[in-house]
């Protein structure tokens, strides 16, 4: 007969980790993935690996925030000397007193120009452009007034998004530096499992390789594969976590074979493989039999077979430690205050599903580990930690 390892192949200090460590132990137990460089183009949902600076100031020169009349200083009328338009240059001379340019939105001011009279605030007749007298410097864009050069517009870290990527191309960047998406392996395991259709009795169908995918790519990963494996016999987890298993995956993670039962192999298999163990168990509930552990180039992430548990223990171990291997800050939870009748877990957090109207979070049931209805429902996860009290605000995990 087999002899299944148990909690104690990991050191004392990983096991029932509170549920705020944990968090932080994942996210800062990887080294960020290698640095690669990619087209704007195609550089949208990556994240940044190194910072983005200003290369000029931002903008590079002065410049017209409205169509109108470039005019020189004192008041008016103005005598107009020519025209001046976004892209072109003007190279008529400094502006003086009862002088005017015409001029477009993005064009260059000229030298000596006092202030831009916006179009709709001008009467021209002739040569001559009456308006009202205007502040000096209104509706003119100084040269580094977004940014001085050599200024950090973006720290290494950030997700890149639409308007990160309109920046980047402002600052005559082609291509950025990135952090490739980690590559991320689930193997759902139960012998009970069924993939498709209504289960038969005595079956279960499997809600976690739907659910975790889109969370991993939520998160920054990039899922390879959803993998099906039975319990028995050992060797079935033992060829899908093993060494030479997986080439071109970063992380695997593991559903279900996480507690001590007779067909959880997963503490014996890392024991086997000498791995590193960052955390093992977590003090929480749901979740409370997860793990992160250490082979050589490769992560392993065991998360419990009950969908709700699973769920809490991807946002307490996956998402950090996806987050780390991105190079990007540990996310920080907003803190809310609660509302509704909760009840703290001695020496665990409780998480709950809750609905946030914007100022209040309250929970709307459905906490137990086998079940989703509530967190299906949910905007967020609340962490009730055990000596929280009625009205008093604990940090969400927002629903991504």
């Amino acid at each position: 007969m087999t002899v299944l390892a148990t909690s104690a192949s990991a050191p004392t200090s990983c096991r029932d980790v509170a549920w705020t460590s944990a968090r932080e132990r994942a996210h800062a137990a990887p080294t960020p993935l290698p640095a690669t460089r990619v087209p704007l183009a195609d550089a949208a949902g990556f994240t940044l690996a190194g910072a983005l600076r200003s290369p000029q100031p931002m903008p590079g020169f002065d410049t017209a925030a409205m169509d109108g009349y470039a005019v020189g200083p004192g008041g008016g009328p103005w005598r107009v000397r020519g025209v001046v338009r976004a892209g072109g240059v003007w190279t008529g001379g400094a502006l003086h007193a009862g002088e005017a340019v015409g001029i477009s939105t993005g064009a260059p001011v000229p030298a000596g120009a006092h202030a831009v009279v916006p179009l709709e605030r001008a009467t021209r007749s002739g040569d001559l452009v009456h308006g009202p007298s205007t502040a000096e410097g209104r509706h003119i864009r100084r040269a580094g007034e977004d940014a001085p050069a050599g200024s950090v517009l973006a720290p290494a870290g950030t997700r890149i998004g639409p308007a990160l990527l309109g920046l980047a191309a402002a600052c005559g960047e082609d291509t950025l530096p990135v952090r490739p998406r980690p590559r991320v392996r689930v193997l759902v395991t139960g012998d009970e499992l069924t993939r498709a259709g209504r289960p038969a009795t005595g079956r279960v169908r499997d809600a976690l390789g739907p659910l975790l995918p889109p969370l991993i790519d939520a998160s920054g990963g990039e899922t390879a594969d959803v993998r099906h494996v039975p319990d028995r016999p050992v060797g079935s987890l033992r060829a899908c976590v093993g060494a030479g298993s997986y080439d071109g995956v970063d992380v695997t993670v593991v559903t279900g074979s996480t507690s001590v039962g007779v067909t959880d192999q997963l503490r014996l298999l890392l024991a086997e493989a000498d791995a590193h163990w960052v955390v093992d168990s977590v003090a929480c509930r749901p979740g409370h039999p997860q793990l992160l552990a250490r082979l050589p180039g490769h992560w392993v992430v065991g998360l419990p077979g009950n969908p709700y548990g699973a769920l809490v223990a991807a946002h307490t171990l996956l998402a950090p430690l996806l987050s780390g291997l991105l190079g990007r800050p540990l996310s920080a939870l907003p803190r809310i205050p609660l509302a509704g009748d909760i009840r703290p877990v001695p020496g665990r957090t409780r998480l709950v599903p809750v609905v946030w109207d914007g100022t209040t979070a309250r929970p709307v049931g459905g906490d137990r580990p086998a079940f989703l209805h509530g967190a299906a429902l949910a905007d967020a996860l609340a962490a009730v930690a055990p000596d929280w009290r009625p009205g008093q605000p604990a940090p969400l995990i927002l629903h991504h």
